[in-house]
């Protein structure tokens, strides 16, 4: 069959992107070497433990953290357990429930049934946590300058702009430069974001080339024993590995229901 893409992945800018006036990497994009020593959060799903592979494998991998902020389920957070483990690398389990208790009004912290069908639909709207990455991301830094490391890897892609805000590369690269403001003096940490102008096929792509045990991974919002197949991210999951063209080992309640989410998209 042929697969809808959004049409946003089909304006893909090479990872290491370039100022067009001054001809420096833009914030997020830079690659200081092998040696850098570097942060990832990690949830547990597909992309951030997919990262974690691939920093391990190219930067210097310090810590795993990961966030407790009240979510549905702590299903995927085994799985980041796991990831770390596997590593070989201390894993920082921060508890900011508390925070997530007041960020009310989303499917993945309320009472709120998460919708069917694609992850770029408006009903998945409902899935957005209030300025989620913010909040983590400026933890992450603070443990980096704490830590002396020199960086902080999140996996957020090109899928994720259409929903959220806070994945999107006008944020990171402004929330970068704002952490530069507030670590001055202190501590020099960048924000290493690789996907943020690919795809989610990429991704399984670049998981793949550095042995990424996907089985090991979790993705579904219901969290139930299997992946349900039906909520957005796993038909984004499901998507994603038939683009790439490599086997997906994920168990689904609902293995086909993606394509029908695709053929209907592709006939508006």
């Amino acid at each position: 069959m042929r697969r809808w893409i959004p049409n946003h992945t089909w304006h893909l800018i090479q990872n290491d992107l370039i100022d067009s006036k001054s001809g420096r990497s833009l914030p997020g994009h830079q690659n200081k070497g092998s040696n850098m020593k570097t942060i990832v959060i990690c949830s547990g799903g597909l992309d951030s433990v997919s990262l974690a592979h691939m920093v391990a494998g190219e930067r210097n991998l310090t810590r795993i953290v990961s966030f407790d902020y009240g979510q549905r389920h702590l299903k995927e957070l085994d799985y980041a357990t796991r990831c770390a483990q596997r590593l070989d690398v201390p894993h920082d389990m921060i508890d900011i429930c508390g925070i997530g208790s007041a960020l009310f009004g989303s499917a993945l912290t309320d009472d709120i049934d998460v919708p069917d069908g694609h992850y770029e639909e408006e009903s998945m709207r409902v899935t957005v946590v209030p300025n989620r990455n913010a909040i983590m991301l400026s933890i992450a830094f603070g443990v980096a300058a704490a830590h002396g490391d020199e960086a902080v890897a999140t996996a957020v892609h090109s899928g994720d702009h259409f929903i959220y805000p806070d994945c999107r590369p006008a944020f990171t690269q402004a929330f970068e430069l704002m952490q530069k403001a507030a670590l001055e003096g202190y501590a020099d940490v960048s924000l290493y974001t690789p996907f943020v102008h690919r795809t989610k096929a990429d991704i399984v792509i670049e998981g793949a080339r550095h042995n990424t045990p996907f089985a090991e991974t979790w993705s579904c919002y219901k969290g139930e024993d299997d992946h349900c197949g039906r909520c957005g991210t796993c038909v984004e999951r499901r998507e994603a590995f038939d683009i790439a063209g490599i086997e997906d080992p994920t168990t689904y309640k609902d293995p086909d229901f993606w394509a029908t989410v695709i053929t209907n998209k592709e006939h508006g």
